[in-house]
């Protein structure tokens, strides 16, 4: 069974004690804000390593590392191979900062998009334009409901029953 596997098994488990399931989840969250914090202080440097390596440089099992593995694959600048990774599986971290950013506010992280490890790499402006582009992305904007009554929206002046609003009408 692969790492990845055995990390989601183990993490979001229905069967297991919600006390465990959520002693599990404080821990990891707590380790994986340490890390960011490391990574976020010299954004420009890559580390890479096996899975087991950065485990141990980090202090987290390998389990957990391989969590956070998955959580990050998709802000980096070339995934690594998570489905088929084992503890000597060469990964990277070399992240790109704007996807990292937005993921982390896409997550609902605000623990992890709050860390003051940002300030130095997007100012505050730079930082709230990012967390509502990614607000907005996620947003679905429906079109506005036209009445037979309004005016068309081609700017003819007619009714839109009278207009666009005929039956066959294109």
């Amino acid at each position: 069974m692969s790492l990845l596997q055995q990390w989601r098994d183990k993490a979001y488990d229905e069967k297991a004690n919600q006390g465990d399931l959520q002693r599990l989840w404080k821990r990891y969250f707590d380790e994986e804000k340490e890390v960011y914090k490391q990574l976020l202080s010299d954004p420009d440097t890559e580390v890479k390593g096996t899975v087991k390596e950065l485990a141990e440089k980090y202090h987290m099992d390998i389990l957990t590392m391989t969590g956070f593995l998955d959580g990050i694959n998709d802000s980096l600048k070339t995934p690594n191979p998570i489905e088929e990774m084992d503890e000597n599986t060469e990964v990277s971290l070399a992240f790109d900062k704007t996807s990292l950013y937005k993921n982390m506010v896409a997550a609902g992280a605000d623990w992890l998009y709050d860390l003051p490890e940002w300030e130095p790499i997007f100012d505050a402006e730079t930082r709230k334009e990012l967390y509502l582009e990614q607000k907005k992305s996620g947003t679905v904007v429906k079109d506005q409901k036209i009445y037979p009554n309004d005016p068309c929206p081609c700017g003819s002046g007619k009714k839109y029953k009278k207009c666009h609003g005929k039956a066959g009408a294109v």
